[in-house]
């Protein structure tokens, strides 16, 4: 596409109301996939409301695909503890990127683009893209857990793209 390398920060803020998988409490982390890229958060020990503020970078390629999370319960005498999983569409991101690159970045703080829970995604909330000061494309989200009783995850995305020469 002669687009030059992107790259995505995104920020696992922190969990809610996740499931208990240990006695009274779990030891949660979260693992983020993209493509072939994986990263994964510190465990924040005997918490189901853990705050992380971690920033994982990963490189964006074509073809875009989806941003897989999966939160697990670290376990020391056995294999870790499922907590959920989750996906986001990375498409309304990279397309909120290019609207504004082709409408010019503009000053100050701009919000891009609305995206609004759905079947087909794991959005809790309607989640806006905005162009901030800084001049990069953010979305804050907060992600519905499948496959458990409960749980979500916020997480703060921006993707950062090169300045053309």
């Amino acid at each position: 596409m002669g687009e030059g390398l992107r790259l995505l920060k995104i920020t696992v803020v922190r969990g809610k109301t996740l499931v208990i998988r240990d006695f009274k409490s779990s030891d949660p982390y979260v693992v983020v996939k993209l493509g072939n890229q994986t990263a994964k958060t510190r465990v924040i020990n005997s918490c189901l409301n853990p705050v992380w503020n971690e920033e994982l970078n990963f490189t964006l390629t074509e073809p875009l695909g989806l941003l897989n999370l999966e939160v697990f319960d670290k376990d020391v005498w056995k294999a870790d503890d499922k907590m959920g999983k989750s996906y986001l569409n990375l498409q309304p991101l990279v397309a909120a990127a290019r609207l504004r690159d082709i409408l010019g970045s503009s000053c100050g703080e701009t919000a891009l683009r609305k995206v609004m829970p759905e079947r087909d995604n794991c959005l809790v909330r309607e989640s806006i893209i905005n162009n901030n000061v800084n001049g990069e494309v953010v979305q804050n989200v907060w992600l519905r857990l499948d496959g458990v009783e409960s749980g979500e995850l916020e997480l703060t995305i921006k993707l950062i793209t090169p300045v053309a020469s």
